[in-house]
């Protein structure tokens, strides 16, 4: 068996792989190797970011053709969704396996197929291959959790990858999980015409986001068609008479219901892809989130790193590209470059409307010891929004009594996304929620709502609740 020596190694080849192999050649002139046994390019352009945000513009626009069109003047027939075509053009989206490993070939960098095993420390085994590097990065991703439910191994279930890929749409599509793929899925399925219904055990949807903010984005889901069963769990699935029934049990007290069922869709968390990386070789430690690492994504065995979902502490792709960058810039650099930094995290829900937020919820904001206040201005108090007839949404701002300083932005909106986003960088630098009123602002937009709720609290006039 040869072995092939390199100066970092990175197991994997999504996002925080790539940046991670990029950052080490260009700046440290570092001789890389790739491995990857599923997916060149990862998940985020294949199967995940790409393809679920088409789908969604896709249903989007039909559900606007048949909701707004006819009042605002445009003649059109009734959108229908024809799925076939919609995912034909999802797929010309998608860059193809042989285009990503021609790419990462031309940047420099050697690629192994298969699933990559730890000898020893400095040592990974692929197929007929050993490899060995002082740095190795483990950035394997994550992938569907599948729960304990009975009878679950008797249904063709789907996930966010092989929902992808359906050409017949599902009459009722039972959706296993209300954060952020289960809500994305199931609005985008029910705007193509599906019959949706959401299930998850918890008393709220979107969980991890404010709590106004996620029972906004309910309602609109609701008053869509979508229904949303919470705090209750899917306990069993069989067939009966034709169709598959699901028995949903409640989490505390109630009534057990059934639900019909033509196709079910997991969403109900993730799984870190660990199990053939034979760490327990190594010793490198794990919990039921992942890798353990530290502030510079350190696992506890030295020359060992591990960046994105497999370390389960934020699975976002711009967060596994920003922490693969603090580990190259600690594996050349050890102790000297930054930690991570969540604090002012912006993420965002891309359903219709949006649901984003960055900083802390008033929850948080109390939790860590501030006397938060809140401003608050309903969407409906934004002039555009009755151009695109939209009834729900909100904008909340959670500020500190004493200082003034905004402490997290909670937007549910039509771009909501691009205005905390816009809104981040403020926050991160201490801006107040005088500020904020004082500031100007583009009218007719969006945004505009932001503004208006924080100029109520700077006058100390009543949010609207």
């Amino acid at each position: 068996m040869t072995m092939d020596r390199y100066d970092l190694i990175v197991i994997g080849a999504g996002s925080a792989a790539r940046d991670a192999a990029n950052m080490a050649a260009k700046e440290h002139g570092a001789k890389v190797a790739l491995i990857e046994r599923e997916r060149w390019g990862g998940s985020c352009p294949n199967v995940a970011c790409t393809p679920t945000k088409a789908y969604l513009v896709a249903a989007g626009l039909a559900h606007d053709v048949n909701l707004l069109a006819n009042d605002r003047g445009i003649e059109v027939g009734p959108a229908r969704a024809d799925l076939p075509r919609i995912k034909a053009w999802k797929d010309a989206l998608l860059k193809p396996q042989r285009e990503w490993l021609e790419l990462l070939r031309a940047a420099g960098f050697d690629s192994y197929e298969g699933a990559a095993a730890f000898v020893d420390s400095h040592t990974l085994r692929v197929c007929d291959a050993e490899l060995a590097a002082d740095r190795i990065l483990i950035a394997t991703g994550s992938r569907t959790a599948v729960p304990p439910i009975e009878g679950l191994d008797q249904v063709d279930w789907l996930d966010h990858v092989t929902a992808l890929e359906l050409e017949e749409l599902p009459e009722r599509l039972l959706v296993c999980g209300a954060g952020a793929v289960g809500l994305e899925f199931g609005q985008a399925f029910s705007r193509f015409g599906s019959e949706v219904t959401i299930v998850d055990a918890l008393d709220e949807i979107a969980p991890h986001t404010d709590h106004h903010a996620a029972m906004e984005l309910r309602e609109a889901l609701v008053d869509e068609g979508i229904r949303v069963i919470l705090g209750s769990y899917v306990t069993k699935l069989e067939a009966r008479g034709g169709a598959h029934v699901a028995m949903i049990e409640p989490r505390e007290v109630g009534m057990e219901q059934e639900v019909e069922f033509d196709r079910l869709l997991l969403a109900s968390g993730r799984r870190p892809n660990v199990e053939e990386l034979n760490l327990q070789a190594v010793g490198v430690e794990t919990n039921k989130l992942g890798i353990v690492v530290d502030e510079r994504m350190r696992t506890n065995v030295p020359g060992i790193w591990a960046a994105g979902d497999v370390n389960g502490q934020a699975l976002f792709t711009p967060i596994a590209q920003y922490q693969a960058r603090i580990a190259v810039e600690d594996m050349y650099h050890p102790g000297e470059g930054p930690t991570a930094d969540y604090a002012n995290l912006p993420t965002a829900i891309f359903t219709d409307p949006e649901l984003a937020s960055v900083g802390l919820t008033q929850t948080a904001a109390e939790e860590s010891g501030f006397e938060a206040e809140t401003a608050f201005r309903p969407l409906e108090h934004v002039r555009r929004a009755s151009y695109l007839g939209a009834k729900h949404g909100l904008y909340k701002i959670v500020f500190d009594r004493e200082s003034r300083r905004v402490l997290g932005l909670h937007v549910v909106s039509p771009g909501a996304s691009d205005i905390v986003q816009g809104f981040g960088v403020a926050i991160a630098l201490g801006v107040t929620i005088d500020d904020l009123a004082s500031s100007h602002h583009v009218f007719p937009t969006f945004g505009e709502g932001v503004k208006a709720a924080a100029e109520q609290a700077h006058m100390g006039v009543p949010a609207y609740e």
